[in-house]
């Protein structure tokens, strides 16, 4: 695929993005993608052959952008400490999107669609959200900005309190005083205090 193709393709996804956001999962179809992107149905299919492939797309592209923030503090040389704050705070502002947030749109694809476990894309970010953060959690004991007895225990327990959160901020809403408290709550249970 050239250069143009690739540039097509993520323009494609990113307006589907938009529209996965507003609708949900299951009411997009490739007509209001077409919409959206401002492209012939055609021109649509030469990249996807469907919602559900154009989906995966959008959640593989929303995966990279969570991983993007570890390493991005990495590339800052900041210390395994700022790098959890600036992880928990995309994760914050994640949580609070009232009206464009995908997780919803994740759970009805994962209701909609037999998703064979090996082929899961919404556990596949998960368990790399896990192993991302148990490495920093690593690296924040061994730099001694963290204290934590079992690094892998940690990273789950965070990763399945922000899951919760963005669940019970589209069900049942949850404040900004909530999220942090959470947050609080994680950076404490690490031995590191908020100022």
């Amino acid at each position: 695929m050239g250069e143009k193709s690739l540039q097509k393709k993520k323009y494609i996804v990113e307006k589907a993005k938009d529209v996965f956001y507003k609708s949900g999962y299951r009411a997009v179809t490739m007509k209001d993608i077409v919409e959206a992107c401002n492209i012939s149905r055609g021109g649509l299919y030469l990249y996807f052959t469907n919602t559900k492939e154009l989906f995966e797309a959008v959640l593989e592209e929303e995966r990279i952008s969570t991983a993007s923030v570890i390493e991005s503090g990495k590339a800052k040389n900041a210390t395994p400490g700022e790098i959890m704050l600036m992880f928990l705070d995309e994760q914050k502002k994640a949580i609070l999107k009232k009206k464009d947030n995908l997780t919803m749109a994740a759970y009805e694809y994962m209701f909609e669609n037999k998703i064979l476990e090996t082929d899961n894309p919404i556990k596949k970010s998960f368990l790399e959200n896990v192993s991302a953060l148990e490495n920093l959690i690593k690296e924040g004991v061994e730099q001694e900005w963290m204290v934590c007895e079992d690094a892998a225990e940690a990273a789950k327990n965070i990763s399945y309190t922000i899951e919760g959160l963005k669940v019970s901020a589209q069900t049942i809403g949850v404040s900004a005083e909530a999220v942090d408290r959470e947050i609080e709550y994680i950076m404490g249970i690490l031995g590191m205090v908020i100022k």
